[in-house]
């Protein structure tokens, strides 16, 4: 399977689709953004559980506890929470059925709605340097389904590519920070980026 990379300035408004949502499925490219499914409990566990995945993230822990995989699609399809989450689908462009997650968290109170939200990602390592997660975050933020003004993202310092898949999709530098890592059982220093949306 020959996976293409995509270009930092690459036009997106071109493909068919993309960016665009219809019953809840975004066309991303090469790949589409999907409701999560209890069948992908499996692959989540598999990509989870590896150490380089969890130790980019805030809230996966390493090693992958039995059952944390179930209770991530399970909460992820509840609709609970304030989070919305969509996984990356290639199989219909014939690669493989989870690719990686990507979520919008809403920050702030029903009541005090300001249209921000926090996006946060990751993929499967098998699928790293293709430029997924740069067309995953271009796509979530052309189809803009929560209707945010303001989108904010926390990367970990030590995770540079990370912060060029932002900063590639009109993300600007806001600060460093540091917040707390549950696979590192840590505080780690991250880049903060916003990026406005009107």
């Amino acid at each position: 399977m020959k996976l293409d990379v995509i270009a930092k300035d690459q036009d997106f408004a071109g493909i068919a689709g993309f960016g665009q949502m219809t019953d809840g499925v975004i066309g991303a490219g090469r790949f589409t953004l999907r409701p999560v499914r209890k069948s992908d409990s499996g692959l989540f566990a598999m990509y989870a559980g590896d150490r380089r995945v969890a130790e980019a993230t805030r809230s996966i822990p390493h090693p992958l506890p039995p059952g944390a995989a179930e209770a991530f699609v399970t909460r992820a399809m509840s609709g609970k929470g304030g989070e919305d989450v969509w996984v990356l689908d290639g199989s219909a462009h014939g690669l493989a059925e989870v690719l990686g997650v990507i979520s919008l968290k809403r920050m702030d109170e029903s009541k005090y709605d300001r249209g921000q939200s926090e996006i946060g990602y990751w993929v499967a390592p098998a699928f790293w340097n293709t430029g997924f997660a740069s067309e995953a975050v271009r796509a979530l933020i052309a189809a803009n389904p929560q209707g945010n003004r303001t989108i904010f993202a926390e990367v970990f310092q030590d995770n540079p590519g990370s912060a060029r898949v932002l900063t590639n999709a009109g993300f600007q530098y806001l600060g460093d920070a540091e917040t707390f890592s549950v696979a590192r059982n840590a505080c780690v220093p991250t880049w903060t980026y916003i990026r406005k949306l009107d």
